[in-house]
């Protein structure tokens, strides 16, 4: 039988790769089992089981998601006259399918029904589901809502909402988006009135929203109406009623199978989560950032199912006498796709590793009240760390994988050529469905502009030197090294010179500085891989010697001072 786990050696290597044990430790620490059916009996046991989970998921993904994806795609969901969605059958059966595997609820604790996952486990998960249909991650995807709703909301909410989610029996909705308010949040308009029984409602309306047709809804509204800025709003759960109408499906490039919804919210009840005002400032940022991680993982998933499509065809299409692949040109396409896709995999991986350590650490510090202030002050610095190198490697992780998952779908078109033009094969359909991930939960343009900030900080520097430390028995992966070094000199160089200009110009000149630092740091993974793997010798020094020139030129480039693009734009484009 097919299964996307065990046919895939990347994911495979990398599972073995990363250090289970301590994210298995750190994540079994203080969680709440209650009377859960299945408990590990020691960390050895709970990485077999992660496995299994991921065998699983693979063989639901080639059996099941990927066989439904064309028709789903072709035919999409229903919008009813009145106000509800209908989910394509076979959407409704791929729901159906992985709530029966009990697959629907990853990283809840078991307390409620869940598998207790680590992020690093759910982002593999989230990948080859992606590679099934890369439009379902969405369903799959939004596990996260009731990650948050564990994170912040009461324990009444939590008995209540978490074990529904675990079960399969709900899906959920981030329901953010505004048609004046769409990056900037901070306008979010929509209105949540206190009843004086101390309950809520809401009144307005929201647009492109995933699964807006889901039974929970996670609402960002403003709570404070003498405020027009992030600190007016508060974070709300409401349920799927006949108070919030689904105005209509957008009618989308691809992810057809994802119902995108505007509704509209008429003196909807709804419940707060946490605390008045910190609806943004803190709950909103915590779920954006998991959402960023789970569109790395689907670019990776949609990028994978492109570039076997391209081998394969490549392969088999037979042109002068030979096959296709035998064409440098040709061979060159192919192979760059694979490296790209292992080097976007090494960065989201390595940034979901990071995100476990993180919120393990802060649910540690938060729940356990026995920590003598030796460990205490230990885990506080610990946290402070981990969230500032979060904040550097996750739009870092959205932005790599979603342009390389641009760029992958759509060379492979172009591999096909002709044919990959047609709908008789699923390249365009995959170009399509990866367009998303460079827009939706914020564009490639805002990942460049809040990573820029981890780069000139500091951040990057501090994680770079240690990642420098780290030395090789082999001679030629110490020489790859050194051209790491000198990049990160030259970035250095650059950070330096930016600094002294103005902000504009920062901005201006920030994705050549990312590309660069993204470029050093995939090189240090792939190095630690080189240890453990002679292939992964010849992927870090075709990766290392191909960016190194690349690197020098956007640093040349950052440092050129030229504004021209700013000082003449009227000029340039009144063409």
């Amino acid at each position: 039988m097919a299964n996307f786990f065990l046919d895939n050696k990347d994911i495979q290597f990398l599972f073995n790769h990363f250090d289970l044990r301590e994210i298995a430790e750190l994540q079994e620490r203080n969680t709440p089992n209650g009377n859960a059916n299945y408990l590990p009996d020691n960390i050895d046991d709970m990485i077999d089981n992660y496995k299994h989970i991921l065998e699983i998921i693979g063989e639901i993904s080639a059996e099941t998601l990927e066989p439904n994806s064309t028709q789903i795609d072709l035919e999409g969901n229903q919008h009813n006259p009145d106000g509800t969605v209908t989910l394509h059958p076979l959407v409704q059966q791929n729901l159906n399918r992985l709530a029966k595997a009990d697959m629907m609820g990853f990283t809840i604790p078991r307390k409620y029904g869940g598998l207790n996952c680590p992020i690093l486990i759910y982002t593999m998960a989230t990948e080859i589901i992606s590679r099934g249909d890369c439009s379902f991650m969405n369903m799959f995807g939004l596990q996260g809502i009731a990650d948050t709703i564990y994170a912040f909301a009461s324990d009444e909410i939590k008995n209540e909402v978490l074990p529904k989610f675990a079960s399969g029996e709900v899906t959920g909705a981030m329901v953010l988006t505004e048609p004046d308010a769409g990056s900037d949040l901070q306008a979010v308009q929509l209105k949540a009135d206190q009843q004086p029984d101390s309950s809520w409602r809401l009144n307005g309306v929201k647009r492109f929203i995933t699964n807006g047709c889901g039974e929970i809804l996670l609402v960002l509204a403003r709570s404070e109406h003498d405020s027009n800025d992030g600190r007016g709003l508060s974070l709300f759960i409401a349920e799927r009623s006949p108070a919030v109408k689904v105005r209509c499906l957008e009618k989308k490039l691809g992810i057809h199978g994802s119902p995108t919804c505007e509704l509209v919210f008429n003196n909807t009840p709804a419940r707060l989560i946490g605390e008045r005002q910190r609806g943004l400032i803190t709950y909103v940022l915590a779920l954006m950032n998991g959402a960023r991680l789970g569109i790395a993982a689907q670019s990776l998933g949609v990028s994978e199912s492109a570039y076997r499509l391209a081998r394969q065809y490549a392969h088999t299409r037979e042109q002068f006498g030979n096959a296709i692949e035998h064409l440098p040109p040709v061979a060159e396409l192919v192979a760059n796709m694979s490296v790209q896709i292992e080097a976007a995999r090494a960065l989201t991986y390595e940034t979901a590793r990071v995100c476990d350590i993180e919120n393990n650490t802060n649910r540690i510090l938060e729940q356990n009240t026995s920590l003598d202030d030796s460990e205490k002050k230990e885990l506080k610095q610990r946290s402070r760390t981990l969230k500032r190198l979060n904040a550097l490697l996750t739009p870092m992780s959205k932005y790599y994988g979603a342009e390389n998952a641009i760029a992958i779908t759509n060379n492979t078109v172009q591999v096909l050529g002709g044919s990959g033009y047609l709908k008789d094969y699923a390249a365009e359909r995959y170009l399509r469905d990866a367009r998303i991930t460079s827009i939706y939960e914020g564009t490639s343009q805002l990942q460049i502009v809040a990573a820029i900030r981890g780069i000139t900080s500091g951040v990057y520097a501090d994680y770079v030197a240690q990642l420098e430390q780290k030395e090789f028995s082999d001679q030629k992966l110490n020489e790859l090294k050194s051209i790491l070094i000198q990049g990160r000199n030259e970035i250095q160089s650059a950070i330096d010179y930016v600094k002294s200009r103005n902000g504009s110009y920062v901005e201006l000149v920030a994705r050549k500085l990312v590309d660069a630092a993204i470029a050093v740091l995939v090189g240090h993974y792939f190095l630690k891989q080189a240890e453990k793997n002679d292939r992964k010798k010849s992927i870090a020094e075709l990766f290392i010697t191909k960016n190194e020139s690349q690197i020098t030129m956007n640093c040349s480039q950052a440092k050129s001072g030229n504004t021209q693009v700013i000082d003449q734009y009227q000029l340039l484009i009144d063409g």
